[in-house]
């Protein structure tokens, strides 16, 4: 039987780059790691009315540098950056609250526009999360999205599906509207994808969005890797 995998996963290596890029020399791995979680944790859930989209994490021995992409960076930055004080700051709380010391390594955060928020499948999902807490109707919902997606030009398939208590109905379900082709099964495949949440007061709605933009091969891999 087949099994269902995470296409960015799927694609490590290939076409795909690490989000976190680091070499633990010593016995530091764990507090690293631990480190690297609390800090996706902490800026996803800060940021999420941002439409982030990615979070990146580079390490040596002087430095971590988390770089940040969103489709609103100047609303991150702030009025001569004093939202980049401030998020700081908060970073640096957070793990000396919980017992994590970065030995001497100094915190950058660095903020990324992301160009093209419609062929993003992590802020598409963002924006149906949003649309559907403001109780729109989900299937105008999908069709919408669905078509601003698709009118991008290097979008050349999508699919967004929705799971949960849809419309407020006593029995959970799942809906899903595609367009274009998503070839999941092709490694060289540049396919995005993306889970979200939608807090409603009878419970979360599952978001998931695919978004394919083509073909990539090895003299392009340079280009297409985050």
């Amino acid at each position: 039987m087949s099994h269902s995998v995470h296409p960015f996963s799927h694609r490590l290596g290939i076409i795909r780059d690490w989000k976190s890029r680091w070499i633990a020399r010593d016995k530091s791995y764990r507090t690293a790691l631990k480190a690297d979680l609390l800090i996706r944790q902490f800026l996803t859930k800060e940021l999420r009315t941002f439409y982030l989209s990615d979070i990146q994490i580079e390490r040596n021995q002087k430095s971590l540098k988390v770089i940040i992409r969103s489709s609103r960076p100047g609303m991150i930055i702030g009025r001569s950056g004093d939202g980049m004080t401030k998020l700081r700051d908060k970073v640096l709380a957070l793990l000396t609250k919980r017992g994590i010391d970065l030995s001497g390594q100094e915190l950058k955060l660095d903020i990324e526009e992301v160009r093209n928020p419609e062929s993003n499948a992590a802020i598409v999902a963002m924006m149906v999360a949003e649309a559907l807490e403001k109780r729109l109707p989900f299937r105008r919902v999908l069709k919408q999205t669905l078509e601003k997606v698709i009118a991008s030009k290097e979008v050349k398939g999508a699919k967004i599906k929705l799971s949960g208590r849809l419309g407020g109905a006593e029995m959970a379900r799942r809906e899903d509207l595609k367009k274009g082709q998503i070839p999941l099964q092709t490694l060289r495949a540049d396919i995005d994808f993306a889970r979200e949440k939608a807090h409603m007061t009878y419970g979360d709605i599952g978001i998931k969005v695919w978004i394919y933009k083509g073909l990539i091969f090895e003299k392009d891999i340079k280009n297409i890797k985050n």
